[in-house]
């Protein structure tokens, strides 16, 4: 039952608390149609619940939680998650018992274990269960997103638009840009603080959600000028892009068409 670690819980005050909500929108995993992907979370543990949802929201996931297997099955049928988290210690039925059902009929539905037991066999079965993947905890929040967006992209159903700023393209599923109809070649770090401006946009973006997003030392990003040197070779590549990368300072970044 313990608590992942590095997760998101104090990721909003950072952002500024109540008086940030302004300038600040969460980045949103959207399905093809452009709604936020609905993600369920089973936990027996209220604290973990909590925590993720208040992390998945903050993330621009639609989320919904259920303490065990008779609730999650009522949410199942009328909310119709995309997403499980699910714990395998549950009360009454098991987390594996309830996985296997949540897949009959449902194979779009992705699914991910999020429990304490460690042992190979309990992975095995997991997995030969048909879950997507299997996150043991005590678990960091920012890996947990990256296997989510990882299994978003092997997921035709859960693909995001292509997002659109001035006559800047930037493809999540192919990963691709473009600049009117010329292709432009970004470093993965580049394309990471791109995408997280584009989906933000025309909102300000802060250094520490630059930093929590593309480094897994977001720390040591924040506090250096790696960031800066980052945006400063953004800028350049999109130099002849109707777009302008502008600093807000003591607030943060936003990309905006001219």
């Amino acid at each position: 039952g313990a608590l992942p670690d590095g997760g998101p819980g104090t990721r909003p005050a950072a952002e500024g608390g109540a008086g940030a909500g302004v300038l600040w929108r969460p980045a949103r995993m959207e399905e093809a149609a452009g709604a936020p992907i609905r993600v369920l979370v089973v936990d027996d543990e209220q604290a973990i619940r909590d925590y993720l949802c208040l992390g998945l929201r903050y993330e621009g996931f639609e989320v919904r939680d259920a303490a065990d297997a008779p609730a999650a099955r009522r949410l199942l049928a009328e909310w119709a998650p995309q997403v499980v988290l699910l714990d395998v210690l549950l009360p009454g039925e098991d987390g594996f018992t309830l996985g296997r059902a949540l897949r009959e009929g449902h194979p779009e539905r992705l699914l991910l274990f999020l429990t304490a037991r460690d042992g190979v066999d309990d992975r095995v079965r997991g997995l030969e269960l048909g879950a997507d993947d299997y996150l043991v905890k005590p678990f960091d929040f920012g890996e947990l997103l990256a296997r989510l967006r990882a299994l978003q992209r092997r997921s035709p159903g859960l693909l995001p638009p292509t997002l659109v700023v001035g006559d800047v393209e930037y493809d999540p599923a192919t990963r691709t840009v473009r600049v009117g109809q010329v292709s432009q070649v970004l470093t993965a770090t580049e394309l990471a603080i791109l995408e997280l401006l584009m989906r933000r946009s025309p909102a300000v973006v802060q250094r520490r959600s630059i930093a929590l997003h593309v480094w897994e030392d977001e720390a040591g990003a924040v506090g250096s000028n790696t960031i800066d040197v980052h945006l400063a070779r953004l800028r350049s590549k999109l130099a002849d892009a109707h777009v302008r990368i502008e600093t807000l300072r003591g607030v943060g970044y936003r990309i905006v068409a001219e």
